[in-house]
């Protein structure tokens, strides 16, 4: 209706809201700088260790012993610990939110295929050529990554300026928000009432 002025109201966070990267964890964040080192690390020993592979002409399906620096190793293994290792330098390039849901998804995927492979080890289907330091390997590597992702993500005592817990907790962000503002209103006031108070004592003195 005319005559009524338009009251704005800021918009209140929803609940349930998914974790966005450009929103809540910019790509230089600290939190970015761990989840693309960890990335970073495991993908070049890994493509290090494809490589080495490679250049020894091991067969794809090779199941002999073929040991790469205490590592056993065929074609095929070497060949896929390339694209992993490739695959973590893309989420070391991108970093943030991606970076740490990579590092988490492989590192649980390096922890399953240890339990995998252990189970094919004795048996005659072992496309990967796995022996006991492969499977001791593969979860080192995934405890690794898992911690990496997780890091400063999944843990119940974050700091309230974490990007994971002001996006788990709008209401308490907002409260917090509100707070501070109340406060800053606050030492305005006061810092507005002393300045007057010196002003006033000049004048009475002058008098």
């Amino acid at each position: 209706m005319s005559g009524q002025g338009t009251r704005r109201t800021r918009p209140t966070p929803r609940r349930g809201r998914g974790v966005r990267l450009d929103e809540h964890l910019p790509v230089d964040h600290s939190l970015s700088r761990v989840y693309r080192v960890g990335a970073g690390l495991t993908g070049l020993v890994l493509v290090a260790f494809g490589i080495l592979g490679l250049i020894d002409q091991i067969g794809v399906f090779d199941t002999g012993k073929h040991s790469i620096a205490g590592l056993n190793s065929n074609g095929a293994l070497s060949i896929l610990s390339i694209c992993v290792g490739a695959l973590l330098f893309v989420g070391m390039l991108i970093g943030g939110n991606l970076a740490s849901t990579l590092n988490m998804v492989l590192g649980l995927l390096f922890i399953l295929s240890g339990f995998v492979n252990l189970a094919l080890i004795s048996g005659p289907f072992n496309p990967l050529a796995f022996r006991i330091p492969n499977v001791l390997f593969s979860f080192v590597v995934g405890v690794m990554l898992m911690f990496f992702g997780m890091y400063g993500r999944v843990s119940g005592g974050l700091p309230h300026d974490n990007p994971y817990w002001r996006a788990r907790h709008p209401k308490l962000v907002e409260d917090e928000r509100r707070g501070r503002e109340a406060a800053g209103r606050r030492a305005v006031h006061a810092h507005r009432a002393v300045t007057s108070h010196n002003r006033q004592g000049p004048r009475r003195s002058a008098g």
